[in-house]
Parts: structure tokens; C-alpha cells; sequence
């Protein structure tokens, strides 16, 4: 029998008619618009823009200074370091550094190069161990101006004579492209819907559909960061979310067509009504991920914004796919959609002699069951789990990665290592000075004198003066790296104490990349809670408007809270902590990339409320339907477990996808996404959410203002129970 009868003059009917009628027209457009763009968002994108603000922090305001009075200090730097098991005086291993060092200095992209045999202070008192400096000629060179001096450096080790090139160009020439990791998780995410469509025409209608609107989505994000700049790790983000979400919106939607189809409907009104119903929760599950994104923006850092946007527009480009061009395939595949596909038994259960056999209750239906038998045990069960899994991120720490975190097969890590050995392991983190003199001849004597004092910190150069004689900086080398508290620490007593005490009447900033990383990271963590709250505000007024109920729109947002607080501790304890750090792809324990879990956090509460989403949506149907809330979970899970697992595999798929990528920070949010949406698709919609809602009972319905929703009238006699929904 047909399933009931969709509204047939509402906005999304009219549209999945038209898309379905008109179908030749509206993939003809998808085609062209989708070329036309990447034409103009790939040939003429802007480029990316890594810079990130750093407010009025001490490393901004030294960033500024530096910029304005030392002009000449601007351009990118290369380290050179030198480990020589004989010394680097013996005669052959002196000829193999210094046929380096030429070699590197006369490349077209590099300035003048100082042999360390010109200066005993780049020599080790062992003359073990040298390093020198290698300018550049400019600002974020191309990658391909910089490998040729890797590789260089690569090739004259060995036979006692170990070199590195580290600096963040040559870290940047030695990353290698991400590779085939998409191509694999677009083929995981194949075999997942094989196994749940059984044929192949319904396989590859999400993932073309997917696709289309990715490469769109892209291109336009290109395009859009002419107005809006966004960092380059974007497009990568913005890839493994828009994957994610455009397959499993077409999923949704191709599921409830299916359903359609085996009630008996024609393929244009199941189309309508895929529309209608998983179409428009897919529009409300869409809108609040671009919420979610969108609360980046309250972060105030330029580069987040970009992604925000970035991102953004990806997830609305599969959004409008998933409601024109899905319903225009579908036109095309009409009863076809299970075509190509293998042969299944359907398990019956055998009755009495000549009884109709009997279907088996679904899995989920049976497990909602059991939950709902035991409501308290299982909800406090599943809320300690998550609990303990969430306690490690609160010894989370911040930074930005360096060489130090780095595979050790890399020059960069190489010369990391090199000058850690010789020189101390802050000598990759040093701090730079700068403040506003009056004359020339200021005497910085008793501020150089009480930072060298300090402990922590090994040594400090003399100052160095502007050619307007108005700025002067100096640096200092910490006992400790880039990556350890004891750094982060250190930066806070110069500057709350030490510096406060001699800089007679002038104000000291204290720069360099290692201040900005900290500086980045505690801004990070102080806008953070702004952040978060902007998203669950909006995020449950969306869901208030969606499922009409204050219970359940609250339910939503503390059971999100949970898995991700759960996923965040997980990502602790395997990256800071090295729980199975390296069997997953990270060299060594690490601090949390600063802008991961800011990442995360929208991200993985957009996602859950898809879930959410789908499943209430479908639950609130029954409720309104029997006006029995029991009745109405168990259906509901029943009707979406296999979709919401099917579409929970694909996103893990994607996601874990970016551990086979080389960098560790996208590593890292490829990590914790998988971990959270498959906490949040079996800990949370399988167990929480029909544990919590068989506790709240009509509560869960509760709105102010309004009566709770009666049940329908039964269904006629020979009209079956499932086949109304």
C-alpha cells in the first residue's frame, strides 16, 4: 500500500517534483555549473593564507615592531646542522660541508651563507657539532624552490657525516602531498553501502552525488577566499566534511525512497516524499553544521574565520545537491535503484502448518527493548563510560607542531636533533626581544643581564638596533623546547616578573614563533567557551524549531557535549599521552594541535545533530502517529539504525582516512571525528538517547505554550502498521 500522502504543495514537494520532471535540465546545470566553477575556482582560486592574528599578545605587538624598524628581517631562514663523528676539521669530511654550504649558496632562492669555519661561536667546543644559517630570498617560496636544497643536504649524509635543513620551509618541501587517502575512504565508503543497498545502482548514487557537490564546493570555497582568505588546511578539512556529509545526506534520502518504493508508491511520489520528510531533516541537520561552522567565527582569529566559510560553503553546495540533484537521479534510476545487485535470502520465522511465515523484529528493535527495560542502569552506565573516556582532556595542552614532532626519517626532524645534541634543546625555540628605544645608544645591558639571569634560559645574543636607532631587539635561548610546559612557563615569568622590574619606563615584548605559538594557543583556550556557547544557543534553537520540544532539544545537546568531551580525551590520551600513538601514525607524544579542537568542536556537534536529527525526527513521527512514547523510540530506532550505522561507517571511513596522510595535525582531527561519531552512533543514539527519553516519558514532548501532540486515528483494517510510515 502507499505510504501516507506527503504535503503536496509545500516547497520541497514542488521542488522534488520539478527535479524529478525536469531531470535531463537540472543535471545538465549540475554538470555545467559544477565545470564552470572548478574551471574558475581551481584556475583562479585565491591562494592560502596562513597567518593567523595575534590579537594585542606580546608576540603581536614584537611582530609588529620588528616589522616596522627591521624591514630587513623579514624573509624566511633555513638552518644548516652538521654532525661530524670525527669532527668537522678532518680534512675529507671538511671537503663534503663546505661542497654543502657552496651549494646552497649558490642557489637562486638563498643569500649569502656564513661557513661555520668563518665563526667558532656556530662550532660546538668539540668541534663535533656546527650549524649556520641559510637566508632566503622571500616570504612562503614554492615548495619546489626548497626540496632541491633538501635533497642536497639529504644526499651528503652518510659515512660518519650526518646533515640536516630544518626551518619551516624546508619542513613544508619535505611533507608529501596527502596522497590517496580520499580515494580510500570513498572506496570504504562503497563496500559500506554495498552491504547496505545490496546493489550497485543504489551504492553509487550517494557517492557520485557526494562527489559532484565536493568538487563544487571546493572550486566556490576558492573562489569565496578572494573576499574571505582561509589557511590551506581548508581544503583538506573541508574535503573529509563534505564527503562525509553529501554521502550521508544522499543516504538518508535514497533510504526513505527505498521505503517508498516496497510501500507500493511510483518512483516520483517516493521521490516526494524521500524529500519531504528525510530531505527536510536534512536541510535542518545541514543548516546547524553550517551554525556550527559558523561559530568559528566567534573565535576572532582571521584564519578560523576562512575556514569557517571555507567550510561553510562546501557543506550548503551538498546540501542543495542532496535535494535537486539526488531527486533528479532518482528520476533517472526510477525502479532500477536495486539494480545490479546480489542475491539475498530474507530470513522468515516458520508459523503453524499453512500460517504465512513470520518477519523476525529488527535487531535495533529488540536492543531498544532491553535499553528501555533497564532505562536507569543503562543510561548511568553509558553516561560513566563516556565520563572516564573524556577525563584525559583535562590535561590537554596546546601548541603548534615543529620539527620535534616530526617523522624521523626527515631532515628537518634530522637537524632538530642535531642541534639539541650541540646546542641545547631550545635552540629551536628561541625568544625574540623587542622594544621602542629613545636613541642609538639606550643601554639594554640590565634587561639582557636579568633575562640571561633567569632561570631557564641558556643563553641570550646583545642587542641589536635599528637603522632608525628607535627599536631594538635581542634573543634568548631557553634550557627546554618548543613543545614542553616548562617553555610556556618560562615565557610567563619574563613577562610577568622579570621584565616588568628593569625595563625602566619602556615596555619589552617578548615575539618569535615559540611566544606566538603560546600566545595563539591561550587565546584559543579563553575564547573557546564563547565558542562553544554560540553553537549549543543557536544550535538548540534550530532543534526546538525542528522536533518542537524543549526536553529533547536539551537531551541533544548534553549527549553531544558528552561524546565530544569523550572524543577529546580519547585524542589526548593517544597523541599527548602516546597511547597507540605510533601504530596510529604519530612519531612521538605531542601536544594537541592548537586549532584541532577548536576545529572539532563544530564540527562533531554539527554531525551529532544530523543523527539526532534523523532519529527524532523519524521517533517524533511515530509519537504523533500511536502517542506512545515507547512505542514510538522502539520504532524509530528500529526504522534508522541501519541507515544511521551505515552512515556513522562512512563518516569513520573518511575520517580514519586522514591517518594515512603525513601531517600530524590533520592526523589529529581525522582521529578525533572518527572516534567521536562512532561513540556518538553506538554509545549514544543505541544507548543513551533510548534510555533517556524512556525515563522523560511524555515529558520529552514538553514545549511551553502548547499541548502534547495526540496520536493519529488507527489505520483502517488491511492497511499494515509500517506501511504508514
Amino acid at each position: 500500500m502507499p505510504t501516507e500522502t506527503p504535503p503536496a504543495d509545500g516547497a520541497l514537494a514542488r521542488l522534488a517534483r520539478f527535479c524529478y520532471r525536469r531531470r535531463r535540465l537540472v543535471l545538465l546545470s549540475w554538470i555545467l555549473g559544477v565545470l564552470a566553477v572548478s574551471v574558475l575556482g581551481f584556475g583562479f582560486g585565491a591562494a592560502a593564507d596562513n597567518a593567523y592574528s595575534g590579537g594585542e599578545s606580546d608576540s603581536a605587538r614584537a611582530q609588529v615592531l620588528i616589522e616596522q624598524h627591521f624591514p630587513q628581517q623579514q624573509g624566511d631562514t633555513l638552518t644548516l646542522a652538521v654532525k661530524a663523528d670525527r669532527g668537522i676539521d678532518d680534512p675529507s669530511v671538511r671537503q663534503r660541508i663546505e661542497k654543502v654550504l657552496a651549494e646552497l649558496d649558490a642557489a637562486a632562492v638563498t643569500g649569502p651563507v656564513v661557513s661555520p669555519y668563518a665563526d667558532p661561536a656556530l662550532v660546538t667546543p668539540d668541534r663535533r657539532i656546527a650549524r649556520t644559517t641559510v637566508p632566503l630570498t622571500g616570504l612562503e617560496l614554492p615548495k619546489a624552490e626548497v626540496v632541491p636544497l633538501v635533497d642536497a643536504v639529504k644526499a651528503a649524509s652518510g659515512d660518519g657525516l650526518t646533515l640536516g635543513l630544518g626551518g619551516e620551509a624546508a619542513e613544508k618541501a619535505e611533507t608529501p602531498a596527502q596522497g590517496p587517502a580520499e580515494g580510500v575512504g570513498l572506496l570504504a565508503a562503497a563496500v559500506i553501502l554495498f552491504i547496505a543497498f545490496g546493489s550497485l545502482v543504489a551504492m553509487g548514487l550517494p557517492i557520485v552525488t557526494g562527489l559532484m557537490a565536493v568538487v563544487g564546493g571546493v572550486a566556490l570555497m576558492k573562489i569565496v577566499g578572494h573576499v574571505v582568505p582561509a589557511p590551506d588546511f581548508t581544503v583538506l578539512v573541508a574535503v573529509l566534511i563534505g564527503l562525509g556529509v553529501g554521502i550521508d545526506y544522499a543516504l538518508f534520502i535514497l533510504t526513505r525512497y527505498k521505503d517508498g518504493l516496497r510501500a507500493g508508491d511510483d518512483p516520483e511520489r517516493a521521490t516526494v516524499t524521500a524529500i519531504t520528510t528525510a530531505g527536510h531533516a536534512v536541510l535542518f541537520a545541514g543548516t546547524t553544521v553550517l551554525i556550527a561552522l559558523l561559530g568559528l567565527i566567534a573565535m576572532g582569529q582571521r584564519m578560523m574565520t576562512g575556514v569557517a566559510i571555507g567550510a561553510s560553503v562546501t557543506v550548503l553546495v551538498t546540501m542543495v545537491a542532496a535535494v535537486t540533484l539526488l531527486p533528479a537521479f532518482l528520476g533517472f534510476t526510477g525502479h532500477k535503484i536495486n539494480s545490479l545487485r546480489l542475491p539475498r535470502r530474507t530470513l522468515r520465522t516458520s508459523g503453524a502448518a499453512g500460517a504465512p511465515p513470520r518477519e523476525r523484529r529488527a535487531p535495533a528493535e529488540r536492543w531498544a527493548g532491553v535499553v528501555q527495560r533497564r532505562p536507569l542502569v543503562a543510561a548511568l552506565l553509558a553516561g560513566a563510560l563516556l565520563l572516564v573516556l573524556a577525563g584525559p582532556a583535562l590535561s590537554m595542552r596546546l601548541s603548534l607542531p615543529d620539527a620535534s614532532v616530526q617523522p624521523h626519517d626527515r631532515s628537518s626532524y634530522t637537524s632538530y636533533e642535531i642541534l639539541s645534541e650541540g646546542f641545547g634543546p631550545g635552540y629551536g625555540a628561541p625568544l625574540i626581544f623587542a622594544t621602542r628605544i629613545g636613541s642609538p645608544d639606550a643601554d639594554l645591558g640590565p634587561v639582557i643581564a636579568a633575562v640571561r639571569a633567569t632561570e631557564g634560559i641558556a643563553s641570550a645574543t646583545p642587542p641589536r638596533v635599528s637603522e632608525d636607532g628607535r627599536a631594538a631587539t635581542f634573543m634568548a635561548f631557553p634550557r627546554t623546547g618548543y613543545q614542553e610546559e616548562a617553555t610556556t612557563e618560562l615565557v610567563h615569568e619574563l613577562r610577568d616578573d622579570v621584565l616588568p622590574g628593569v625595563a625602566d619606563g619602556g615596555e619589552v615584548y617578548v615575539g618569535g614563533p615559540n611566544a606566538a605559538t603560546i600566545d595563539f594557543a591561550e587565546e584559543v583556550s579563553s575564547r573557546l567557551p564563547l565558542m562553544i556557547g554560540v553553537v549549543i544557543v543557536l544550535s538548540l534553537v534550530l532543534l526546538i524549531a525542528l522536533v518542537r520540544s524543549v526536553t529533547i532539544a536539551l537531551q541533544g545537546a548534553v549527549m553531544n557535549l558528552l561524546s565530544i568531551g569523550a572524543a577529546y580525551g580519547v585524542l589526548v590520551a593517544v597523541v599527548q599521552w602516546g597511547w597507540l600513538g605510533p601504530a596510529l601514525g604519530f612519531p612521538t607524544a605531542m601536544p594537541i594541535t592548537t586549532w584541532v579542537p577548536m576545529m572539532m568542536f563544530p564540527l562533531l556537534f554539527g554531525l551529532s545533530m544530523d543523527y539526532e536529527v534523523f532519529l527524532i525526527s523519524r521517533i517524533r513521527e511515530e509519537y504523533e502517529r500511536t502517542g506512545d512514547t515507547r512505542r514510538a523510540v522502539t520504532l524509530g530506532l528500529a526504522r534508522t539504525a541501519k541507515v544511521i550505522t551505515a552512515a556513522a561507517a562512512i563518516m569513520i571511513a573518511v575520517f580514519t582516512t586522514a591517518l594515512l596522510g603525513p601531517d600530524v595535525s590533520v592526523k589529529q582531527i581525522g582521529l578525533g571525528m572518527a572516534v567521536a561519531v562512532l561513540i556518538d552512533a553506538t554509545i549514544v543514539r543505541m544507548v543513551l538517547v533510548p534510555a533517556v527519553m524512556e525515563l522523560c516519558g511524555k515529558a520529552n514532548w514538553w514545549m511551553p505554550g502548547r499541548r502534547v501532540p495526540r496520536a493519529a486515528p488507527p489505520a483502517p483494517a488491511g492497511i499494515r502498521e509500517d506501511a504508514r510510515v
